[in-house]
Order: structure tokens, then sequence, then C-alpha cells
């Protein structure tokens, strides 16, 4: 029997766009001086299986709108997922009535006409992928199998998904900025359990693109998976020390995290941040920089304009070391009495560069220390720097991995710990909106047994 699968259409922009500019005309009737107004729809498809049975098989359909108004400087929001005229109005003036009662602000309000997007650039970012349930089952039934195969001490399974996502978001405000963008994420992923005697080690492996065809095979993902879980049998603790530690490229991207939240525009004005005022000070080395770059075609955090109509733009946030300026919306541009530089709702593909330095090449340098493949536990505090978390990985000795760690703890300050990066690999991994290779920090302190 065929898996019943709804085929219903995404809402284009032009429908979304209709709906942005009614919300936006009935603020203006209810006396707001001024209104944006964001709409979103999206579908998707999921299917999880596990030990060779499908587990689920998820039809999405979201959609929803947010609308906020200013009445002078008191601001009133409110959102609704009913998108028929009658709820659309309803909700503004909900958020009218909302604003009625809230204290001025004289920071609230729309960006600055002068910064908002004129050219809306093509960065093809929607490939839709018509896999059907059927289909997409047996992609991920191929590649657990694949996983499973890898050797007999893979036992048992977490399953294997393959989920692809559609959409469309729309903005506008009463500063006469109107547009939309359509956008697709698909992925693959696999997790499984390898086990020797008493001990049982997981790991995984997953593959996410904007265009479906960029994706690496179900075989290759599943493969991925079954070694990793493998590899990691036969881990012990290891004694307590300060050694180099190497972080692989998919946890390295939280060093890089840790450092976006410390320098948003929220953190500095709440004066809660490790790099409070850091703007023009030395915070990596100095031949280290981070670049953003929004507009790369098909990257997954790569958008035209950010969620207050701000044109995205090119910019350097950290050359020679130097933190060139923070990460900020319009509203904490003004409580900083700064310009917004187009991140309200987040960064835009964070580049962080190396020297050309490959995987064999960090190891190499690092020579004696802990490869962490996979970080456990929140334990990072944004206000003071303090860093400390579980981790797993390898040991190296003389740039050759010896053997697997596990049930350790990596602590330090981010401060020193960015202070002492002694490189960026050349293995950079481009899975999410920040892309970085393996991070050696000269010294942290390990905490084993």
């Amino acid at each position: 029997m065929a898996i019943e699968h709804s085929s219903a259409p995404v809402a284009d922009g032009a429908d979304l766009l209709a709906l942005v500019e009614l919300a936006l005309e009935e603020a203006r009737v209810l006396g707001a001086s001024q209104a944006e107004a964001a709409v979103s729809m999206d579908v998707g498809l999921s299917v999880s299986v596990r030990l060779g049975e499908v587990e689920t098989v998820e039809y999405q359909r979201d959609r929803g709108m947010g609308v906020t108004v200013y009445f002078g400087t008191r601001k009133g929001s409110a959102s609704t997922a009913d998108l028929s005229p009658a709820m659309l109005r309803e909700t503004v003036a909900k958020a009218c009535s909302i604003a009625r009662f809230t204290a001025e602000d004289p920071c609230a309000g729309l960006a600055d006409p002068d910064t908002l997007a004129t050219e809306i650039p093509d960065l093809d970012l929607a490939h839709p992928w018509d896999v059907t349930p059927e289909r997409a089952c047996e992609m991920a039934l191929e590649c657990e199998a694949a996983a499973m195969a890898v050797d007999a001490r893979i036992t048992n399974s977490e399953g294997a998904g393959v989920s692809t996502h559609r959409g469309v978001r729309a903005y506008g405000n009463s500063l006469g900025f109107l547009a939309a963008y359509p956008g697709t994420v698909h992925s693959l992923s696999c997790a499984v359990l390898g086990s020797s005697g008493d001990e049982m080690e997981r790991d995984y492996w997953y593959s996410t693109a904007r265009d479906w065809r960029a994706l690496e095979s179900a075989v290759s993902v599943g493969r991925a998976s079954g070694e990793r879980a493998v590899r990691r049998l036969g881990a012990r603790q290891i004694g307590t020390m300060k050694v180099p530690v190497l972080f692989a490229p998919d946890v390295a991207r939280g060093l890089v995290g840790h450092f976006v939240g410390a320098v948003r525009g929220g953190s500095q004005y709440r004066r809660a941040s490790f790099l409070l005022d850091a703007a023009g000070q030395q915070v990596f080395p100095d031949w280290f920089s981070i670049s953003e770059r929004p507009h790369l075609p098909r990257a997954l955090a790569s958008a035209p304009f950010d969620h207050e109509g701000v044109a995205t733009r090119d910019r350097e946030l950290v050359t020679a070391g130097v933190l060139l300026g923070y990460v900020l919306g319009t509203y904490s541009a003004r409580k900083l009495g700064l310009r917004t530089t187009g991140n309200a709702g987040g960064t835009h593909n964070l580049l962080v560069h190396g020297r050309g330095r490959d995987f064999a090449g960090m190891l190499a340098l690092m020579d004696r220390g802990l490869l962490v493949t996979e970080l456990m536990g929140q334990g990072v505090n944004g206000v003071t720097g303090d860093y400390s978390r579980g981790a797993a990985g390898f040991w190296v000795e003389n740039g050759v991995i010896v053997h697997p760690v596990h049930e350790v703890t990596v602590a330090g300050n981010l401060r020193d710990i960015y202070r002492l990066i002694a490189e960026v690999g050349a293995d950079v991994d481009a899975r999410g909106g920040i892309r970085t290779g393996s991070i050696l920090v000269e010294q942290m302190t390990v905490a084993g047994a």
C-alpha cells in the first residue's frame, strides 16, 4: 500500500506579500505611526527508520504571521497561525491594544530608511525536492543498512532519517519595504551504537544542503556513522592535565558561536558579556580573522535582507585578531549609539580563516594532546567566559591518534582560549551558518580520572 502523501504546494511570495500589505494597511487605519509584519509558510516531509523498520512518516505544514506596531515609541506585538483576513485584522488590533499600555522606549521603531535593502539578490536558496515518502523511507533504510554493515560490532541503532523542507518568508513595513524570498533545506542522518563486551559507544553522521543534489549519498552517510561508532570502541579515561586540545570542525563551530553570543548587541547593552566593550580590542591571535558573507549562493545561512528588511552586506567581524564591531539589529544598535549591521535574526555565513593546514597537519602541529569530537553539557557562562564541558574524542601522541577517550572534561576561560588558538585547519565544515575548520588551542585543562 502506498504511503499517503499530501502534495499541497507552499504559497508563493506574492500571496504572502498581499497578507503583509493587508496587515500594514490595517495598522495604519487603527492609527499606528509605524508598523511591520512578517509572514512565513513552510511545508516538509520527514521520515525515520530504526532497525530496518519505518518508524515515522510526517508531513508538516506550518504558517504564521507576526505583527509589530508603534504608537510613537510605544510598541506592541502579536502573532497568529490563522492567515484569514478576519484573523489578521484581529491580530493587528491586539498589537495596537498592547502598544497603548507599554512604556515609551526611545530606541523602539523601525529600521532607519537608508539601511533598508533596495535590491533583493537571488541567492539560489530554493531547490524543491519532490521525493515521495516511499523513496525517502528507502533512502533512510539504505543509510541505516550501510551503517550496520560496517562492522559486526555495530549492534544497535538510534535510526536514520530523511527530511525535506521548503518555504517562503515575506516581510514588509510602513516605510515602503516589501519583499519575500523562498528557501529549502534537506538532510540525511544516521546514528548507530557499537559494542564490545560491556562497552557501548554511539556516534552519528549527517548531511544537509539547500540543494538535495548536493547531499552525500545515503550509503556514504550510513558508512560514516558506523565507522565513527566503531572507532570509539575501546575508549579510556585519561588523567587530569593541561595539554593542547584540537576541536574537530563540527564541534569547533561551538567555540565561534560562544564568541558571536558575546558580541551580540543584546549581550553588550545588557552588560552581560565576557567581551564587554571589546570592539577594537585584540581578542584572537594576530593572524586570525572572521568574515561574514551573507550572499553566498545556496549557503545555509544566506539571506538578502535581515528580519527588519535591512540589507545584508559582506563585512569583516575580526581582522588580525581584532574585533571590529558587534552583531547588531536596529534596537540594540540604538541602545549602544551605533548603526545596525543587518543582523536582526542572526549572523549570515561566518567564515573562520586558517592558514591552509590540513587535518593531518593539525594533528602534527598539536603533537601530543586531546582531539575532541563530541561535547556534552551546557557549562558555558556567557558573562564570565568560564568554559567547562564534557568531552569525548581521541588521545594523540607524536601527531598520531593512539586511542579513543571518553568521560573527560575540557575547561578554561573563553578569553584565554581565544588568545591561545594556535591554528585553524583547512578541513572546513560547511553544514551550518558558521564555517570553520578544526581549531587547535595551545593549552586547556583536561580533567579525567
